[in-house]
Formats: C-alpha cells, sequence, structure tokens
C-alpha cells in the first residue's frame, strides 16, 4: 500500500519536472517590431527659406527700416515647419523676405534723397515804377548789395535788353542762395562795367552775359 502510493506520488512528481523542462525548453518568440513612425518635421527646403528671410530681417533691422509685420511672419514660418507643413512655411517665408527687401529698398531711397543737396527754388520780384537793378538789388529781402545787380540781368537777361531799362509789370526771377563764384563775378562786373547808356546793350554786359 504505501510502495504504490510512494510510486503513485514519484510518477507524479516525474510528470511535473518533464512539462516543466519542457516548458523551459520552449523557444521565446519576441514581439514583432512596430512600425516606426514617420517623423514630421521642418525640410530642408524650409530651413533654407526662413534663414533667407531672416538674413534679410537681420539686414533691414540694422538699417532701422524693418517692417512690424515681418517678425511675427517670420514666427509664423518656423512654427508651421515644426509642425511639418513645409509648404506654407516656405511661402510665409518668402513673404517675409519680400517684406524686408521692400523695407530696405524703400530705407535706400530715402537716404539717398535726403542726401541731395537741396536746391532752394527761385523768388519772383514784380518791378514797380522807378526800379531799377541796383535798387532791387540792394533791397534787403533781395541780395542786400546792390553791386550784385548783375545777377539779376544776368537770370533775366530773355526779357531785359538793357541792364538800364526795366518797365513796371516786369516779373523777374530772383536766384536766393547764387553760389560765390557767381556773386563775384557779378559785383566785378558792376564795379568794372564802364560807361553805359540807356537804350543800348552794352560790349561789356553781353561779355558778362556769355561767361
Amino acid at each position: 500500500m504505501k510502495i504504490a502510493s510512494y510510486a503513485k506520488s514519484l510518477g507524479m512528481a516525474t510528470l511535473v519536472l518533464g512539462v516543466a523542462a519542457g516548458c523551459s525548453s520552449t523557444p521565446k518568440t519576441e514581439p514583432a517590431p512596430a512600425p516606426e513612425e514617420k517623423k514630421v518635421g521642418m525640410s530642408d527646403e524650409a530651413r533654407a527659406a526662413i534663414a533667407s528671410a531672416k538674413a534679410a530681417y537681420d539686414r533691414a533691422k540694422g538699417m532701422g527700416c524693418a517692417w512690424f509685420s515681418t517678425g511675427p511672419l517670420l514666427d509664423s514660418a518656423e512654427y508651421k515647419a515644426n509642425q511639418g507643413e513645409n509648404e506654407t512655411a516656405i511661402k510665409i517665408a518668402q513673404k517675409a523676405e519680400a517684406e524686408s527687401n521692400a523695407a530696405i529698398k524703400q530705407c535706400e531711397e530715402q537716404r539717398a534723397k535726403a542726401a541731395e543737396p537741396v536746391v532752394p527754388e527761385d523768388m519772383s520780384y514784380e518791378v514797380i515804377t522807378g526800379d531799377t537793378l541796383w535798387g532791387i538789388s540792394g533791397q534787403p529781402t533781395v541780395y542786400g548789395n546792390p553791386y550784385q545787380w548783375p545777377l539779376i540781368y544776368k537770370r533775366n537777361s530773355d526779357q531785359i535788353q538793357d541792364a538800364d531799362l526795366i518797365y513796371p509789370g516786369q516779373v523777374f526771377s530772383i536766384v536766393r542762395e547764387p553760389s560765390v563764384a557767381d556773386i563775384d563775378a557779378a559785383v566785378e562786373h558792376a564795379k568794372t562795367r564802364g560807361a553805359w547808356s540807356i537804350g543800348v546793350t552794352e560790349e561789356s554786359d553781353q561779355a558778362y552775359l556769355s561767361r
């Protein structure tokens, strides 16, 4: 009875060990790797477009003429590119670059215009009875120096036949800021003109006009 029970127990133990050994020898199956997810992000084309736009924007800022709308456009382009919306990002970057280039051009034109010498406009003077070129030139609102009368004569030679004969109602153009060379030439002529007579264009006057 005891022998039979012992044999039965031994058989059960052998069966358990066999099952355990079989389980331990069975090769394990590794789970199949998950398919690799496609990475979404900034493309090389978008990166290049944004870099070009930033360079133009930095140049505009350096000149002090960048537009306020350009910075947010660049931020938007970077955001779209990082989200994988590269085509949209490129378009936004190109718009930002176009704005910066327009700002630079505008700034350069303004600076070039500011650098141009300002030529003062001529003033007008209407002749009244009793006026002479000498007297007009000596007025404080004109040249304040009567010896500069040849300046008026030369500037209006198309309507002055004789420097000694002008008429009420004539409107003369007066150069506001003549050059030093023109003033010197006018004063020299006024002082060395020589004899004159009304109704005649003196040769010295003709020589002065031809300079």
